[in-house]
């Protein structure tokens, strides 16, 4: 009965070593990059694109240095490494900026990929709570847009710094807290088609502190247009 069991254990333990094997081989290879602390959003959906060995991953550290991929790039140079890379139709453009790098880098690399006509890029961030153990979580990311022209009639989103922990928010010049954002924005949005909003915020705030933002718009499936003084 020993050498049964044995024999039984030691085929089952080969058929879940086959199949794991062959998960690995049909699973995409992701992507090695570069290291930075991840700001943490709420309602960021899944980028498994991001993986991809070709996706287009533009990386920002706290120290201000800046990654095509791998490749060290300057803030001047980046356009052009883009313009001289070729790309499938329909790429996106993700933008993986640390949680405390000065938000006018962000506006940069937002600048220089518009120039190469990606409109819509996606700021990756992190995910609350722990991974299940043994499964592998896709980036998650929000998507904004560039390059768009607000109207006169735009609500306006503002981001300034303050004296208090979390910098000053308004919309359409009225300041607001955290807490009454998302009712003051669905207010305002109720009686219009477009459910959009222009985002300005202050260049000196660290990413995290705007992409917060950025991440209760999207929890009202509202569009941000990210506006600066270089876009």
């Amino acid at each position: 009965m020993k050498c049964l069991l044995s024999v039984s254990l030691t085929a089952a333990l080969a058929v879940v070593a086959e199949l794991a094997m062959s998960n690995l081989l049909q699973s995409p290879p992701l992507q090695k990059g570069i290291s930075v602390q991840m700001a943490v959003t709420n309602n960021a959906v899944a980028m498994p694109e991001a993986d991809n060995e070709n996706a287009w991953i533009v990386a920002l550290t706290a120290d201000g240095q800046l990654y095509f991929g791998t490749h060290a790039v300057s803030l001047d140079s980046l356009t052009e490494e883009m313009k001289a890379t070729p790309r499938n139709r329909g790429q996106k453009l993700y933008i993986k900026a640390d949680a405390r790098a000065p938000f006018a880098s962000v506006e940069k690399v937002l600048e220089a990929g518009r120039q190469v006509w990606f409109e819509a890029p996606v700021l990756l961030t992190s995910q609350r709570g722990p991974a299940e153990p043994g499964n592998i979580v896709p980036p998650k990311g929000l998507e904004v847009l560039v390059g768009a022209l607000p109207s006169a009639e735009s609500i306006v989103v503002q981001i300034s710094k303050s004296d208090q922990v979390s910098p000053r928010l308004t919309v359409n010049g009225a300041e607001v807290s955290d807490a009454g954002f998302a009712s003051t924005l669905q207010q305002m949005l109720s009686s219009r088609s477009e459910k959009s909003v222009v985002l300005k915020a202050d260049g000196e705030l660290p990413f995290a502190q705007v992409v917060r933002v950025v991440d209760m718009c999207r929890s009202r499936g509202v569009k941000v247009v990210v506006d600066g003084p270089e876009i």
